[in-house]
């Protein structure tokens, strides 16, 4: 086993992506990293396939769902301690030949680097914003109030960075889909903060990096597809409600004094509103499209 990287995922009834996850990651990289899959009670028996299949697979049971960012600092404090680097993925990435060792070589590049993340695509082959900024209050609202009805707003394109070069380069944050991670800048913010359940957690994580004196770094020279959402997609009722309170936990984290809490009430408020309409047309969408697949295919 390679004693300088390993790969960390979290699994939940992953399905057919895992199997392409471990595949093309044998095309990733030189070396030959232990692989820990952190399973937060998958019920469709691909984790335990792919550890029997599989040498260099472990899996780790956490004994529930206890969400992305606690799963992945669970799968990591079973790391040795002499690797160097580890890669954080979701398990519905598929890897382009060389990814991963573009990454590390980059981190050569960038020493103080203490994440790196490729460029990355949509199933479609378009390109996903993953390198973005942080957001502070007035972005963030502007963004979570207009993105959708204005997806061009100044906000929302200052943050998702769209308009930015395809470049290498220093960013606020980077998408937690695909990260290659220094082992010692993980370990110098104690991970992820495990109160998110799910989404955010990427946020926090970069903005935390950078108050500790690392560097988010943005490399698209390395390729990956995601396929994205494939758990979260279809239970909008659940997941929506999860996205606002992380958005909530963000930013009330970074306005944390007694005179600003009117501020945190608005801000909790506001957004469980937006929560329950979000919710409530992403309901109607699913049944839309229920009702118009059970006419097309006569079911």
């Amino acid at each position: 086993m390679s004693s300088k990287l390993a790969v960390v995922t979290v699994t939940f009834s992953p399905g057919e992506h895992l199997e392409q996850f471990l595949g093309t990651l044998a095309e990733a990289t030189k070396e030959d990293p232990q692989v820990v899959m952190a399973d937060n009670g998958s019920t469709d028996g691909a984790p335990e396939a792919a550890d029997a299949a599989h040498e260099h697979v472990r899996l780790l049971r956490t004994g529930g769902n206890i969400g992305y960012g606690g799963a992945i600092n669970r799968a990591v404090a079973e790391i040795d301690d002499e690797i160097e680097f580890v890669v954080i993925a979701n398990p519905d990435v598929r890897w382009a030949p060389g990814s991963i060792d573009v990454l590390l070589a980059a981190a050569e590049r960038w020493p103080r680097a203490g994440a790196l993340g490729p460029l990355v695509l949509e199933p479609d082959g378009s390109i996903y914003p993953s390198a973005r900024q942080v957001p502070d209050l007035v972005s963030g609202a502007g963004h979570a109030i207009l993105g959708t009805v204005w997806p061009s707003n100044p906000w929302t394109a200052g943050y998702r960075q769209e308009n930015e070069t395809v470049s290498e380069r220093s960013v606020g944050w980077l998408s937690g889909s695909c990260l290659l991670m220094r082992r010692a800048a993980f370990d110098s913010i104690n991970g992820f903060d495990s109160r998110y359940f799910m989404y955010m957690e990427d946020v926090d994580l970069g903005d935390r990096l950078g108050k500790a004196g690392w560097l988010n770094v943005y490399v698209p020279s390395a390729e990956v597809t995601h396929a994205k959402g494939h758990a979260a997609g279809k239970h909008p009722e659940l997941m929506l409600p999860a996205h606002h309170q992380s958005a909530y936990r963000f930013q009330a984290d970074r306005h944390p004094h007694w005179w600003q809490a009117p501020l945190r009430w608005a801000l909790r408020g506001g957004l469980a509103v937006r929560s329950k309409i979000a919710v409530a047309a992403a309901v109607r969408e699913r049944r839309t499209n229920q009702n118009e697949g059970g006419t097309t295919h006569g079911n």
